[in-house]
C-alpha cells in the first residue's frame, strides 16, 4: 500500500473539519479529509440542522393551536410522527451531499474511515486509515487537524439505553410519541428538546442542577424563559439532581434529590443533556505531547496542541462548543498554518450563542453579572416585545432585549435576547461587537421600520436613558 503525501490532513469531517480542509485548498493546499461517520458531523447529521427541522415542526403546529387568533379555523390538525422525523432526515441528508459536492469541488481528498496518528519521520505525521478493521489507507502529511467532535456524557447509574433513556440522537428519531418525558439538564440541547416535546403536546419536566435554567445565559432572560416554559406547562426543577433511574418495561422512575429531599418522578422517556465529552481515544494521542484536560483537548489562540504539527478545533477542544465556533477556528488554523498575514486569534467573547426553543434565547458577550464581577461599571438597557410593532403584528408579543454597556467607554459588553427570531438578530450585536462599536454608534444606526430589529435600537437608547417608544 503506497504512503499518500499531503500538505494538511483533517480528521473528521464536522463543520471545523470539512470548513479547515476546503480553506486548506484553497490556500493552494494539497488537503485531505477522513471521516468514518458522515460529512457534515454531528452537527449537520444530528445536531443543529435536523433538530430546526424538528422544532420548526413545533413551531407550525403551535401556531395552528392559535389560528383563531389570526382569523384563521384550523380543524382536526394532529401529528404524523413519522413524517417529522423524515422530514428532519431529509434535510439532514440533502445538507451531507452538500459538503460532499463542496469538498469535491474544492478538490479535497476524502478517506472513508477512521484516522490515527502512528509517529512518522522528522517534519511530517503519519496517519493510518482504517475501516470495518482493516487498513485502506497510510497518509503523511506535515500537518494535522484534529477536528474529531464530541459525544454525549453521561453519569454512572444514568447511562443511556437507547430505549427508555435518551440521547440527543434517540431523542431525534422516536418510533412512537411519549406521553411524558424527563429532561436531565437544561442547557441548549435540554431545552430545545423539552420545547419540542412539549410543544407537541407532551407532558415534559426538566431537571437542573444549577439553581436556574439556561444557566449560561443572563440571570433575567434565564428567569423570562422559565416563566414562559412553565406558562406553557412545562415543569422545572432547578438546584436539583436525578440520583438514579429505575427501568420498567415501558417506563423509568427517577429519583431526584433537592434541598435534602427526594421524590419520584415517573416518566415514558428520559432524554440526557448532562454535555459532551470530546472524541480523544482512539486517535493515537497515546505517545504525542498532545494534553487532554477533563475530556478535551488544549490548545494555544492558534490551535496548537503541545505536538509540533499538531492542530486541533471544534467540539474535541474548549467552549464553547458550537459549530459556528468550530467553523471559524478551522479557518484560522488554516491560515495561520499557510502563513497568512493578516489572522487573528478567535475572541469567544464575540461568539454569539443562539437556543433555538419557543422562545428563542440568543446572546452574545458578557452577562450583566459577569460584567460586573469583572470590574466593570455598567449601564443596562431593556426593551419588551410589547412595545414594538411588529411583533405585536407577528402575535409574538413576548419577549426582551437587553444590553449592556460599560459606562466609561460606551462598549457594547454584552447583548441578551429572548422572544421571536432573536436567533436571526442577535447577529447584529456579533458585528457590534467586532467592529468594537460605541452606543453612540449604535444610536445614530437607522433601523429600518416596522422590524424586530427596531428593538434593538431601543435597548441602546435604554440603557442611556432616551428609549422612544417605552
Amino acid at each position: 500500500m503506497a504512503e499518500q503525501k499531503f500538505d494538511l490532513i483533517v480528521i473528521g469531517g464536522g463543520p471545523g473539519g470539512y470548513v479547515a480542509a476546503i480553506r486548506a485548498a484553497q490556500l493552494g493546499m494539497k488537503a485531505a479529509l477522513v471521516e468514518g461517520q458522515h460529512l457534515g458531523g454531528i452537527c449537520l447529521n444530528w445536531g443543529c440542522i435536523p433538530t430546526k427541522a424538528l422544532l420548526r415542526t413545533a413551531e407550525v403546529y403551535r401556531n395552528i393551536q392559535h389560528a383563531d387568533a389570526y382569523g384563521i379555523s384550523v380543524q382536526g390538525a394532529s401529528v404524523d410522527l413519522k413524517k417529522v422525523v423524515d422530514r428532519s432526515r431529509k434535510v439532514a441528508a440533502q445538507l451531507n451531499g452538500g459538503v460532499g459536492h463542496l469538498l469535491k469541488m474544492n478538490k479535497v481528498e476524502v478517506f472513508d474511515g477512521w484516522g490515527k496518528l502512528a509517529g512518522g519521520p522528522k517534519g511530517a505525521k503519519k496517519l493510518v486509515v482504517e475501516k470495518d478493521g482493516k487498513k485502506i489507507a497510510d497518509l503523511t502529511a506535515t500537518n494535522i487537524v484534529l477536528a474529531t467532535g464530541a459525544r454525549a456524557r453521561s453519569l454512572p447509574g444514568l447511562e443511556p439505553d437507547g430505549k427508555l433513556v435518551w440521547t440527543y440522537k434517540e431523542a431525534m428519531v422516536p418510533e412512537s410519541m411519549p406521553k411524558s418525558i424527563l429532561v436531565v439538564g437544561s442547557g441548549a440541547i435540554g431545552i430545545e428538546f423539552a420545547s419540542f416535546y412539549r410543544n407537541l403536546g407532551v407532558e415534559v419536566t426538566v431537571v437542573e442542577v444549577m439553581d436556574r435554567i439556561l444557566p449560561v445565559e443572563d440571570e433575567e432572560i434565564s428567569a423570562f424563559a422559565q416563566k414562559s416554559f412553565e406558562k406553557d406547562g412545562m415543569k422545572i426543577i432547578t438546584g436539583a439532581q436525578v440520583k438514579a433511574l429505575d427501568k420498567a418495561a415501558n417506563s423509568v422512575t427517577a429519583s431526584v434529590e433537592k434541598g435534602g429531599k427526594s421524590e419520584s418522578i415517573t416518566v415514558d422517556r428520559v432524554i440526557l443533556a448532562i454535555g459532551i465529552v470530546g472524541n480523544v481515544d482512539n486517535i493515537g494521542l497515546e505517545g504525542t505531547q498532545v494534553k487532554v484536560d477533563r475530556g478535551h483537548i488544549e490548545t494555544n489562540q492558534w490551535l496548537e496542541t503541545g505536538e509540533p504539527g499538531i492542530y486541533a478545533i471544534g467540539d474535541v477542544t474548549g467552549p464553547p462548543w458550537l459549530a459556528h465556533k468550530a467553523s471559524h477556528e478551522g479557518i484560522i488554523c488554516v491560515e495561520k498554518i499557510k502563513g497568512e498575514k493578516d489572522v487573528h486569534p478567535l475572541e469567544t467573547g464575540n461568539i454569539p450563542g443562539c437556543t433555538y426553543c419557543m422562545p428563542q434565547v440568543a446572546s452574545v458577550g458578557m452577562t450583566e453579572a459577569k460584567a460586573k464581577e469583572a470590574g466593570y461599571e455598567v449601564r443596562v438597557g431593556r426593551f419588551p416585545f410589547i412595545g414594538n410593532g411588529k411583533a405585536i403584528a407577528l402575535g409574538e408579543p413576548e419577549g426582551l432585549v437587553k444590553t449592556v454597556f460599560d459606562t466609561k467607554t460606551g462598549e457594547l459588553l454584552g447583548a441578551h435576547m429572548i422572544g421571536a427570531e432573536v436567533t436571526e438578530l442577535i447577529q447584529g450585536y456579533g458585528i457590534a461587537r467586532t467592529l468594537e462599536t460605541t452606543e453612540k454608534e449604535l444610536m445614530h444606526t437607522v433601523f429600518p421600520h416596522p422590524t424586530l430589529s427596531e428593538m434593538m435600537h431601543e435597548s441602546v437608547l435604554d440603557a442611556y436613558g432616551r428609549a422612544v417608544h417605552f
